[in-house]
């Protein structure tokens, strides 16, 4: 074995000191199994190194230089690449050995060359160099960054020149035996492992090592550090770091650094409202705008109806804050008709957990490669900020399915992206699912079987005048619409169609209009009448009943399931479900 990997293995003991994900680097370079490696996720943070005999120190260096020095103790031959800055070393006695060298086996050569920044002539030369040490006993680390704009992700007919090369060559040196008895290594970083070509990323022979966003853990070290070292933490009386350290899940060192430095500039001590505000803000602008959070103000108790869906929410909160996430579902699957109020009941039951709440926006980007990236950048967000619940409205359009016939295939590897996420049983109850759709029938069954969106719940229209009567008085209150000598059962009466919660919203806003045009700031009986007399809901038969159809037949209980089809064969609902899609024109 090589003196580098000895020296490593050696020091099983300061190994057990590191962070897990340079434990995992450590332990996968002394195996001796290969020679390219990928290091991506936080790697433009603060590196947090725990030192035996400082306690918890904070190294403020880049990735490269964080695994040159902790990892490799700066020793033999350690040599930096990017497409900006070229070929550069650890420390200026190794450039200096490397220029001798290379000048005297290549005097016809400009030394500036054998620092290139062009890709294809900085890793001939380096190979070469690599090559005039075998047999010395070194050990020798590329790290290069900026991996992605050296093997971008993209088909190989759509290469140029120059990433072809690169994409051989790096295939070639993780494959190369030379290399491995030599003990040289090839160290890539990027953010977003999709943002790399999947010929490298996917091939076995490479290694993969995340790296997280930091925990409760280091983020209460880091702030003890601001605060003790630093002296630059300023809170309010009461928010020590380690409740702060709680409250900042999602957030790496470097947001946390602003966000303390912002407040330390201002000479205003952070409070909890200004926590939550920035953390907000921060985890918003790092997803790019994908991740917006849910406000809310309201819980379960302004749902009308729906007393199935609301016991079973309740259910759920009172686990959560139990802290018995080994019961809870993965996900929900929540279905039904439009207008019943699907996105307002996750909202509430947001209201009622006490955990933060995010909406998926559309991560799907024209440009080949970005919505893998997109959507990478996202799920570690999520990762790193649980328990969360994440809502995704339009589930079946913004996830997709496994077949879609797109060129790229972007569709399918977005699919298997999110399908195994929330697989993972690793964040039951931490990552909690919600998945909101008209038509669960066009969601594939991979995404809503027992181990991930796993509990049905469906929602539809009120089917008698107590209903509605529950709904229209729940409407009125979230609305602050006030009412003057109203009869609502009369007024409920006159409602001869059915009728959404929707509708009965719009029901409301028209007749509160009527009374303000008229100058009154209460609505009376006679607002509602005429504005029900003159209320044409929109009329889609075909398509509601659809949507009724499918939310019936995919309810995990039949007490959710409209007595109308209770009755039903499966079959017959089946039958029915395919004569309407036949009228409708669809597949």
């Amino acid at each position: 074995m090589a003196a580098g990997k000895q020296l490593i293995k050696e020091n099983s003991a300061y190994i057990d000191i590191l962070p897990e994900w340079a434990q995992e680097l450590s332990r996968k370079y002394c195996s001796k199994t290969a020679n390219l490696y990928f290091v991506h996720g936080n790697i433009r943070d603060f590196l947090p190194h725990q030192m035996a005999e400082y306690g918890h120190k904070f190294l403020f260096v880049r990735i490269r230089d964080y695994i040159s020095e902790v990892l490799f103790g700066n020793q033999d031959i350690i040599v930096y690449y990017d497409k900006s800055g070229g070929i550069s070393f650890c420390t200026s006695d190794m450039e200096r050995a490397y220029l001798e060298t290379m000048h005297r086996n290549y005097p016809d050569v400009p030394p500036s060359a054998f620092l290139s920044r062009d890709p294809e002539e900085a890793f001939s030369y380096l190979e070469r160099y690599f090559v005039l040490n075998f047999g010395k006993n070194l050990r020798i680390v590329l790290i290069a960054d900026y991996a992605e704009t050296i093997i971008p992700a993209d088909e190989i007919g759509n290469l140029d020149e120059t990433d072809r090369y690169c994409l051989v060559t790096l295939n070639r040196w993780s494959h190369e035996p030379s290399f491995t008895r030599e003990d040289i290594s090839i160290i890539m970083l990027t953010e977003n492992l999709t943002d790399l070509n999947p010929r490298l990323t996917a091939s076995p022979s490479t290694i993969k090592v995340r790296i997280p966003l930091p925990d409760a853990a280091v983020r209460v070290n880091f702030l003890e550090h601001l605060r003790r070292t630093e002296e630059i933490l300023l809170a309010e009386r009461g928010l020590s770091p380690e409740r702060m350290g709680a409250l900042t899940s999602g957030l790496n060192l470097l947001n946390l650094y602003q966000l303390v430095g912002e407040s330390y500039q201002d000479d205003r001590p952070i409070s909890l409202d200004y926590l939550a505000a920035k953390k907000r803000e921060i985890i918003e602008n790092e997803a790019g705008g994908l991740l917006e959070f849910i406000d809310t103000d309201y819980d379960l108790s302004l749902v009308s109806g729906h007393d199935f869906v609301k016991k079973r929410f309740k259910i759920a909160a009172k686990a959560l804050k139990a802290a018995r996430t080994d019961v809870l579902p993965m996900g929900y699957l929540i279905s039904g008709p439009i207008g019943t109020g699907k996105t307002f009941i996750v909202s509430a039951f947001a209201g009622e957990i006490g955990i933060p709440m995010v909406r998926l926006r559309n991560f799907r980007s024209q440009w080949q490669g970005a919505t893998e990236s997109n959507l990478e950048k996202v799920l570690n967000i999520l990762r790193a900020m649980s328990p969360v619940a994440v809502m995704i409205d339009e589930a079946d359009v913004v996830l997709g399915n496994r077949t879609a016939n797109d060129i790229s295939g972007t569709s399918s590897r977005v699919f298997a992206q999110i399908a195994n996420f929330m697989g993972n049983t690793a964040y039951r109850g931490k990552i909690i699912w919600f998945l909101i759709t008209c038509r669960p029938d066009l969601i594939p069954v991979d995404l809503k079987r027992q181990g991930r969106a796993e509990e049905h719940l469906a929602l539809f229209y009120p089917e008698t005048d107590a209903e509605r009567l529950d709904l229209f008085e729940t409407l009125q209150k979230k609305l602050r619409i006030k009412l003057h000598e109203v009869n609502l059962n009369s007024v409920i009466r006159k409602i001869k169609f059915d009728v959404s919660g929707a509708d009965i919203e719009a029901i409301l806003v028209r007749a509160k209009m009527n009374a303000t045009v008229e100058g009154r700031a209460m609505v009376i009986q006679k607002d509602l009448e005429e504005t029900i007399a003159d209320f044409i809901p929109p009329s889609y038969p075909y398509e509601i009943e659809l949507q009724n159809l499918v939310a019936a037949i995919e309810c995990t209980s039949k007490e959710m399931v409209p007595k109308k089809y209770q009755s039903m064969q499966r079959s017959a609902m089946s039958a029915e479900i395919f004569e309407i899609k036949q009228l409708l024109g669809e597949k």
